[in-house]
């Protein structure tokens, strides 16, 4: 009863904890992490270079807050595509969890055994820790601060 009592409250603090979406990671750690992502991911804003990488994947700045498949200019396979048609917008944890195995992620989230991900890479250890510094370098976190700010005056 009581390893029954534990469980039921150690779970309903992680679902406050995570039930709007966002991982827990460290955006110094991520950025270290990403160099491994740099062979084929830049981020960049425009002429604003944030870290530079390759072009083989898409550019990441502003991929929090983004649906899946969707910059313009980039060739996506049609698996991710589907997925961000099928309602797949990134947050720090569906991304960390799709950097960890992109096509076993998409199999699942598509509910579809055939889908694939253009991305073979599979980052094992700090997925949270690079949606994290993706977000920190990112316009969402630009538009958080703006509205702590505007909040704060008030």
């Amino acid at each position: 009863m009581i390893r029954t009592l534990a469980t039921l409250a150690a779970i309903s603090f992680s679902t406050v904890a995570f039930a709007d979406g966002h991982a827990t990671g460290d955006v110094e750690a991520g950025e270290k992490a990403f160099k491994k992502c740099k062979s084929c991911h830049m981020i960049a804003d425009g002429d604003n270079v944030i870290m530079k990488g390759g072009k083989s994947g898409p550019n990441l700045y502003g991929i929090i807050g983004t649906q899946a498949g969707s910059q313009e200019g980039f060739k996506y396979k049609k698996s991710i595509v589907a997925a961000g048609e099928a309602g797949l917008i990134w947050d720090e944890a569906t991304l960390a969890e799709y950097v960890a195995d992109p096509s076993k992620f998409l199999k699942a989230y598509l509910d579809d055994s055939k889908a694939r991900s253009g991305m073979s890479f599979k980052l094992k250890k700090g997925g949270e820790d690079v949606a994290a510094y993706l977000k920190s370098v990112g316009p969402v976190m630009e538009e958080e601060a703006t509205e702590e700010a505007t909040s704060s005056d008030s």
